[in-house]
C-alpha cells in the first residue's frame, strides 16, 4: 500500500475539524488540550478533568513502557499533551509527533516543547530514521479507514496501520493504542441513529469508528495484545464536562467560531454521553507487543 492508496480520511476533512480554531478548543478542553477520552477515578468525587487526563497519558506510557526511552512515536499528537508528558514528566529523550492538522502544529511550534519533534505527516508517510522503542496513538484510529468501506477494506487498512508499527519496533516493542469502538447495544432509536450520523457527517467526516473485533483482527501475527479495557463510562463522564465547559464559555465560543458551529458541537458532546452511557459506542485502551 502506497500514500496513493490510504483508505482513511483525507487531510482536507482532518483540518475541517482540528483546524476550526485552537481558541475555541481551548475553551472546553482541559489545560493541556487533550481531546481524547480521560481516565477517571470514579471513587473520588473531587477528581478533574485535567487530573483524569494526566492519568490516561500516564497509563497508556507506562503500559507502552516508554517511561525514560529513547525514541516514542505519537501518532495523531493533537496538540501536545502526550509529548509535553512524555518528555517533561517521563524523561523520554525524543518524541515525534505526527498530526495532519496545520493549526496544531502551528500551537506546537510555538509552545516549543523540548526534545520533541512534530511532522505535518500521515503515518503512511512517515519513514523514521531509526527505529522507535515505543509508539503511542490515541484517537486518531477512528480516521485510519473512511465511512462507506466494506468490513475486509477497513481491516486492511488498519492492519497496514499496525504492520508500520512492527517495523519501526523491536521485537518485545510496545504499541498503546487508544480508539473509540462501535458498541455492542445496537437497540437504537430514530434520534439515536440520527444524532450518530449528524456527529460522521458534520462533525468527522469520512472517518469511521471500528468494530474492535476489526483491530483485533488487524493487529494479529504483528502483535500480542497484552492488556485491554473498556470505558465507555469514562468518555460519558468525559464528554459531559467538555459539553459543561463550553456552555460555560459560550458566549466567547460564539465570538470564535459562529453560532452555528457552537451549536453543532453542542449537539455532538451532549448525544456523545449517552451513546456511551447506553453502549452504543465504546472506548478501548490497548497495550500490543510486537511478535
Amino acid at each position: 500500500m502506497t500514500a496513493t492508496d490510504y483508505q482513511g480520511a483525507t487531510a482536507e476533512s482532518i483540518r475541517h475539524h482540528y483546524d476550526l480554531s485552537n481558541d475555541f478548543f481551548a475553551l472546553w478542553l482541559d489545560a493541556g488540550r487533550t481531546y481524547t477520552c480521560a481516565l477517571w477515578d470514579f471513587g473520588d468525587p473531587g477528581d478533574t478533568l485535567e487530573t483524569a487526563q494526566q492519568r490516561k497519558l500516564d497509563h497508556l506510557i507506562e503500559g507502552a513502557r516508554a517511561s525514560g526511552a529513547r525514541r516514542v512515536l505519537d501518532v495523531g499528537c493533537g496538540w501536545g499533551s502526550l509529548l509535553d508528558r512524555l518528555v517533561n514528566t517521563h524523561g523520554v529523550q525524543h518524541a515525534v509527533g505526527l498530526t495532519l492538522s496545520d493549526s496544531q502544529a502551528e500551537w506546537l511550534r510555538e509552545i516549543a516543547l523540548p526534545r520533541t519533534e512534530v511532522r505535518v505527516e500521515n503515518w503512511l508517510d512517515h519513514q523514521p530514521d531509526e527505529p522507535y522503542d515505543a509508539v503511542i496513538s490515541i484517537g486518531a484510529f477512528e480516521h485510519f479507514a473512511r465511512t462507506g468501506l466494506t468490513r475486509a477494506e477497513r481491516v486492511a487498512a488498519y492492519r497496514e496501520f499496525f504492520e508500520r508499527c512492527r517495523a519501526w519496533l523491536p521485537k518485545g516493542g510496545r504499541l498503546a493504542l487508544q480508539t473509540n469502538i462501535k458498541g455492542n447495544n445496537v437497540r437504537m432509536d430514530k434520534q439515536t441513529v440520527r444524532d450518530l450520523m449528524f456527529i460522521i457527517d458534520i462533525i468527522f467526516p469520512e472517518s469511521e469508528i471500528p468494530a474492535l473485533s476489526e483491530v483485533v483482527e488487524a493487529s494479529e501475527k504483528r502483535f500480542d495484545i497484552v492488556r485491554l479495557r473498556n470505558d465507555p463510562d469514562h468518555y460519558s463522564r468525559t464528554c459531559q464536562e467538555w459539553l459543561k465547559r463550553l456552555r460555560a464559555n459560550r458566549d466567547r465560543a460564539v465570538a470564535i467560531a459562529g453560532e452555528d458551529n457552537v451549536a453543532n458541537y453542542e449537539r455532538y458532546l451532549g448525544s456523545t454521553v449517552g451513546h456511551f452511557a447506553n453502549r452504543h459506542l465504546g472506548l478501548s485502551r490497548l497495550i500490543l507487543e510486537a511478535v
